[in-house]
């Protein structure tokens, strides 16, 4: 409900007239300000009003600013530096180990020859790969192209975390795992990985 400014009395907001006083709504009061001048009420509220100061307006942009940063960091570095990256890098590291083991075997059996997917591998290496996954690790399999006995020779196997802050993980036919902290897929050019392994 709307109250009218002479009677304060509850009015319909459509009113122009107050049915009680007969005070006519449309008319925007006068206010007298310091100086003498008159001005309306909504004109002169705006005008009365302050302006925030320097120092006010510096601490509102400081705390946006800070509340920003906060949330930056949150974001990109706080996951590095839980318990929870070196839980997920030593899982990643033990999927890789166990579906090197598998692509071995799998070579092992077809005299050299790898597969040109992980499906080929049976249902163990999906569930390390899913094990991965529930730690925020995903296994990359590309195989090399089919050499002339009809075989392929050569794979990558990589372990992509969806975390930043997480390590890259690269493997292949070497057996040889390699490691980078770097916001990018691991190469056969990054140094190899010793650590974390219980």
């Amino acid at each position: 409900m709307y109250t009218c400014r002479s009677c304060e009395r509850e009015i319909n907001t459509a009113s122009e007239l107050c049915p009680y006083c007969g005070e006519d709504l449309t008319v925007l009061p006068q206010v007298v300000r310091q100086d003498g001048a008159q001005d309306s009420v909504h004109g002169g509220a705006a005008a009365l009003a302050k302006k925030p100061s320097v120092l006010q307006r510096t601490l509102r942009w400081t705390l946006v600013l800070a509340t920003l940063c906060g949330f930056l960091w949150y974001i990109l570095f706080l996951p590095q530096r839980t318990g929870n990256s070196a839980r997920a890098e030593h899982q990643a590291v033990i999927s890789l180990e166990e579906t090197l083991r598998a692509l071995n075997a799998y070579a092992d059996a077809q005299g050299g020859s790898y597969p040109q997917a992980l499906e080929s591998l049976g249902r163990g290496v999906q569930q390390t790969a899913q094990q991965a996954l529930a730690e925020g690790y995903q296994l990359e399999y590309v195989s090399g192209e089919r050499g002339e006995n009809g075989g392929v020779s050569h794979f990558v196997l990589l372990a992509r975390p969806q975390n930043y802050g997480y390590r890259n993980f690269y493997a292949d036919e070497s057996g040889i795992l390699r490691a980078t902290l770097e916001w990018r897929e691991a190469t056969a050019k990054d140094p190899p990985f010793a650590g974390n392994r219980e």
